[in-house]
């Protein structure tokens, strides 16, 4: 698992993230968890959890699983901009 941490840091600030803070990087690091058995690179995954995170505000109480759930609109925005398809 630290090693999935250390991936989806260095990811986080290698596509241009540097500007999030700890709490959306604990976010983003959820999801990937959540997504770690998905069939598709963790570079895509990295891509949609930041797509995701962004489009929620920053006072949303759910992760981005739970939130992804009941916002079809952003969620097929990001897959499309994620390559998650």
């Amino acid at each position: 698992m630290k090693i999935l941490a250390a991936v989806a840091l260095s990811l986080l600030l290698s596509a241009g993230m540097a500007f999030a803070n700890a709490d959306d990087a604990k976010w983003i690091a959820q999801c990937l968890k959540d997504n770690k058995d998905a069939k598709v690179p963790v570079e895509v995954i990295t891509k949609y959890c930041t797509c995701m995170n962004n489009k929620m505000s920053d006072n949303e109480t759910q992760s981005i699983t739970q939130w992804e759930k009941t916002h079809p609109k952003e969620r097929a925005e990001c897959d499309k901009e994620s390559g998650w398809n």
